[in-house]
């Protein structure tokens, strides 16, 4: 029987249970096709007035439960780099704020936020008033920067990254309990890697709780991407 056209197989040998744990949906979630989530995703990309960017760590393309792949499916204004740490040079968008913010270093912060969780961390509740604060800058321009791999990995993407994003970029958290043994690096149950904090979660889950607090609609974003 021929293979629908979305689907490609890695491997032609094996039995059928083996072959088919190795066809692979190409046109969607990317994941193997006895899981895959196409019929979750958005049937188009649903539009944000913030825009995500995601730093995306070499290891995290191999993990087979990365949420990433799935979030680009899911937002239109959602840029991912793979790499890691931030630099000059890999997106136009950032640099852009690095330039204006070189250019004016009396430009207040606020614009650009980046998401990892610590002790002097603005709690994301806070961050429309951060909005309301800022001259002739609304909350529709706001930049997420979110790191994606193991606790490990993402403090050292952004300690690494630090020296570019201190310049125009200020670090926001969710809540999270910093004296309790638990949760991943942003509680949930799509992930089962152990962290530092409870009351952190996956990547997908952190940019929809985020996008909750900055969209208009956000409340109908997180829940459609919460969904997948």
């Amino acid at each position: 029987m021929d293979l629908p056209k979305e689907v490609a197989s890695a491997t032609s040998s094996g039995g059928d249970h083996h072959q088919a744990r190795r066809i692979i949906c190409t046109t969607g979630c990317g994941r193997p096709i006895n899981v895959c989530l196409c019929h979750t995703l958005p049937s188009t990309p649903l539009p944000t007035a913030a825009k995500v960017v995601i730093l995306h760590h070499p290891h995290e393309r191999r993990h087979k439960l990365a949420t990433v792949p799935l979030l680009s499916r899911c937002l239109l204004n959602c840029e991912i780099i793979v790499g890691r740490k931030l630099k000059y040079g890999q997106s136009k968008l950032l640099d852009s704020l690095h330039d204006q913010a070189c250019e004016n270093p009396n430009l207040p912060l606020g614009r650009a936020l980046y998401l990892f969780p610590g002790p002097n961390a603005l709690p994301f509740a806070e961050v429309n008033r951060l909005g309301s604060s800022r001259d002739g800058v609304g909350m529709d321009d706001l930049v997420l920067i979110v790191f994606d791999g193991t606790w490990k990995h993402a403090k050292e993407m952004v300690l690494a990254s630090l020296p570019f994003l201190s310049k125009f970029a200020i670090q926001v958290c969710l809540d999270f309990d910093a004296g309790v043994d638990g949760g991943t690096i942003y509680d949930s149950d799509l992930i089962l890697r152990k962290e530092p904090f409870a009351g952190c979660m996956s990547t997908m889950e952190a940019v929809a709780r985020c996008l909750r607090v900055l969209e208009p609609n956000g409340i109908d974003i997180e829940a459609r991407i919460i969904e997948v």
